[in-house]
């Protein structure tokens, strides 16, 4: 028996995954393509030839990654803008100069230490980690660990400024 949905729900379904399964499909029948087919709907996709060096595998990656922008939409615009100065300046930029990524209010961190995976909750002041309030990331870095550990470094927001300028 099949279920009936509303207009409301068509509407909403639609939004969410408009296209969804056309996507799905789509980048099935990606796997199916050999390295000639596939170089031609690189070309279609991204508007170029691809390279003659790229593999199967990365054309593949690339074209699905495409399909899924269509669908899901891009990166943030801010984030988009600094990669485009990233690319623009190629190695000029300074790497103080790229902003670095901050933990707002709402964020979820995630990170998996000794085969565990460590969920925190950023909020306004302080973070929540297993239900209780910590000050900063740094203590719930200690509570995870047992030593002391810089909490932006242990979960993946301090450094990377540094990955991004050295390209």
């Amino acid at each position: 028996m099949g279920q009936s949905t509303s207009p409301e729900q068509r509407k909403r379904q639609h939004r969410i995954g408009g296209g969804s399964e056309e996507a799905a499909q789509e980048i099935t029948h990606l796997l199916a393509l050999d390295v000639p087919a596939l170089r031609l709907k690189w070309a279609a996709v991204f508007g170029a030839s691809p390279s003659p060096y790229l593999g199967r595998v990365l054309m593949v990656r690339a074209i699905a990654h495409r399909v899924q922008e269509r669908v899901f939409g891009g990166l943030k615009p801010s984030t988009q803008k600094i990669l485009d100065r990233v690319c623009d300046t190629r190695g000029e930029i300074a790497p103080q100069h790229i902003p670095r990524p901050r933990a707002s209010a709402g964020t979820v961190l995630i990170r998996e230490w000794r085969g565990v995976r460590h969920r925190v909750t950023v909020l306004d002041n302080d973070v929540v980690y297993r239900g209780r309030r910590y000050k900063s990331l740094s203590e719930v870095a200690r509570a995870i660990t047992g030593t002391r550990w810089s909490g932006p470094l242990f979960f993946g927001l301090k450094g990377r400024a540094k990955e991004v300028a050295r390209g």
